[in-house]
């Protein structure tokens, strides 16, 4: 490079080949100091990056590191130029790198630092892994259950700045066109602001946490979106995450809804479970069930709000990582801000930017390095030598300046630290935990969708899967010992030589049977079943199912998949259940 920036010798650049980021073995990686408490926490996270670099690979890799400039540092270099034209060169040109907190310049017309690297190197996808770590204070009574990575667009939505004042000549103009050609009613004088929601913004979002969940062995990716109200902004960002799952990342995935209809809760080894959740109910969930959720995908607004709100769960921002992304650029950042008062005090936590580091470390596929600081950085804090913010919150703890910190860190990862131990513990955490989850799902799936905060819409959502069914010649007597013993109220009844599906219920043995005196045991259930068998698909709404079985005069009717065979029961008691608890669905 040429001007203020130069890359060290003996590093290597990094590269994409057929879609996939090539990393050399030293790599050249690009740092931003940061403005206020940045060189501190950057000086610091760097020592602890460089050691368990040095530790994870014996010196057969290491970083070679590269200073860009940007915020105050950057405006005494390039007179007064904040975000420099050879910076953002520089960051399409390593591909990745990392940057402490940013101060925007004071003054009209100036453009947050932080939205403007965004902007300009369209880095649509802002990335942030919220987790609990051993030792760290918490609100929450299991803090252990928070493991999420938040997908949030980074891009559109109303921070795209499409914004008129009140009063304006730009806003009158859009005022009268919304009332007169438009029909828009809305009071006098009001700001205006334009929401833009996009497919290919929406889709390549999507994509991006889809990928993520696959790499990573996540379980599910959940959409979060308001679009029960703005129909056609976040509704559509929900429609088409799931067109998006659907067409390209069919082998990959399944649906909830596929996952309660034709699975009974079982999540099929190596699939990613699609879902979605009302915005404010996502807000609920992760207060009483955050293990609910693994990958979240969702629009600007609505990620900004819930990625902070998550971290205030698992020790606050000061410790919550993040990273702004485009399909090959990476830029990793502490997600807090400059805090000049604490500004060359050696003072403050670096885990906000020390944790991005770790993630920029799995970016590059360095993972024994990541996890070297993540188990080391829990022993650390759970032997309580803490920074000062959270010094005052744990009894009996070692208050430390942040240098001091790293150093105790380090000496973690230079000590007799078991990396395998910690990882086979983590797995088992996490396998522990699915397994009992999916038990509720196969056992009460009703239950457990109102408890994860799913809203039943379709026959699908709410069918008791894989019905019981017999072949049409068993004796009555025979099944009706079988509904007993699997405390069910009706046997599904296999085709017999009139190649019908049918029914039997109860009800059928009690008006044809045991009215009749008939004896069960002479009698055969092909006889007395229910036929033709009244069936619905899976994709079919309550409201329609509910009108079909009205229409037929019968209680419940079988469930059937694209080659109709019946793959669950859905009833008038499991309708009205659904309706009570949620009201009619739209």
């Amino acid at each position: 490079m040429t001007g203020q920036i130069n890359y060290p010798s003996g590093g290597e650049k990094l590269s994409v080949k057929d879609g996939k980021l090539h990393v050399p073995d030293n790599p050249i990686l690009g740092y931003v100091e940061g403005d206020g408490i940045g060189p501190d926490i950057t000086s610091a996270s760097m020592r602890v990056w460089d050691a368990a670099v040095e530790k994870a690979y014996g010196g057969k890799r290491k970083i070679h590191w590269a200073e860009l400039y940007m915020g105050e540092k950057a405006a005494g270099l390039y007179d007064g130029n904040y975000f420099p034209e050879e910076t953002k060169a520089a960051l399409r040109d390593l591909l990745v790198s990392i940057k402490g907190p940013l101060t925007t310049p004071v003054g009209g017309g100036f453009r947050s630092l932080n939205v403007s690297l965004r902007q300009d190197l369209d880095l649509y996808a802002c990335v942030r892994p919220v987790r609990h770590y051993a030792g760290v204070p918490s609100p929450l009574k299991r803090p252990e259950d928070v493991d999420v990575v938040i997908f949030r667009e980074n891009t559109e939505d109303v921070y795209a700045g499409i914004e008129y004042q009140s009063g304006s000549e730009s806003n009158r103009k859009l005022a009268d066109f919304l009332r007169n050609e438009m029909g828009a009613n809305f009071f006098q004088e009001a700001g205006l602001g334009v929401k833009p929601i996009s497919e290919f913004g929406s889709k390549r979002l999507v994509r991006k946490a889809i990928q993520y969940a696959i790499d990573n062995n996540r379980e599910s990716v959940t959409l979060v979106h308001k679009g029960n109200i703005m129909k056609f902004t976040e509704g559509a960002f929900r429609t088409w995450g799931y067109e998006l799952a659907r067409e390209e990342f069919h082998e990959q995935t399944i649906t909830e809804e596929e996952l309660y209809s034709i699975y009974g809760g079982k999540r099929p080894d190596g699939k990613v479970v699609i879902k979605d959740r009302i915005a404010d109910i996502i807000f609920q969930m992760m207060l009483l069930r955050p293990n609910e959720f693994d990958v979240i995908a969702t629009m600007n607004l609505n990620g900004d709000y819930l990625s902070d709100a998550v971290a205030a769960e698992v020790g606050g921002v000061g410790i919550a990582p993040g990273a702004n992304m485009s399909d090959n650029i990476a830029v990793f950042e502490a997600t807090h801000g400059t805090a000049p008062k604490y500004a060359n005090q050696d003072k403050v936590n670096p885990g906000s930017l020390l944790f991005s580091g770790v993630m920029m470390l799995e970016h590059i596929g360095w993972q024994e390095a990541a996890d070297l600081i993540t188990a080391a950085y829990q022993e650390v804090v759970t032997s309580k030598i803490v920074t000062y913010d959270f010094a005052r919150q744990i009894e009996g703890a070692s208050e430390v300046k942040t240098s001091q910190f790293a150093s105790a860190i380090i000496d973690q990862i230079r000590g007799g630290l078991d990396i395998e131990e910690f990882r086979e513990q983590r797995e088992q955490a996490i396998e522990k935990d699915r397994k009992v989850r999916e038990m509720r799902r196969v056992s009460s799936p009703l239950e457990e969708m109102i408890a994860s905060g799913r809203t039943p819409h379709t026959v699908g959502d709410l069918m008791n899967p894989s019905p019981v069914s017999v072949p049409a010649d068993i004796s009555v007597e025979d099944a009706m010992h079988l509904m007993r013993e699997k405390h069910i109220s009706s046997v599904v009844v296999r085709p017999g030589e009139d190649g019908e599906w049918g029914i039997m219920t109860q009800r059928d043995v009690l008006s044809r049977i045991v009215s009749a005196g008939r004896a069960p045991k002479s009698a055969r259930v092909g006889e007395v079943a229910s036929k033709p068998l009244v069936t619905v698909a899976v994709d079919m709404s309550l409201h329609e199912c509910a009108e079909k079985m009205s229409n037929s005069n019968i209680r419940r009717v079988a469930v059937t998949d694209k080659d109709r065979e019946p793959i669950g029961i859905i009833s008038d008691t499991d309708i009205f259940a659904s309706v009570e608890q949620f009201g009619l669905p739209e």
